[in-house]
């Protein structure tokens, strides 16, 4: 694993207790939480990624135009 560095990060009093319990309950760094989190959230970005590139060619419509019909058939 590469070397790691050291950040601030500034969670809400609230975010951070839960994260401080969470870390103690499962005997687990806070650190290591948050890196989890943080691979989790990069690894959902590179599935949208994926399904991005795989449907480019697909046709689009504009939204505001997909408004439009469903106004228009009384869904809205």
């Amino acid at each position: 694993m590469a070397a790691s560095q050291r950040t601030t990060v500034y969670f809400p009093a609230k975010l951070y207790r839960a994260l401080k319990v969470r870390a103690a309950v499962t005997d687990r760094g806070f650190s290591d939480l948050v890196t989890e989190a943080v691979q989790l959230l990069l690894r959902e970005d590179a599935i949208d990624e994926d399904a991005i590139r795989q449907r480019r060619k697909e046709p689009s419509r504009a939204y505001s135009e997909v408004l439009r019909e469903l106004k228009r058939d009384g869904l809205l």
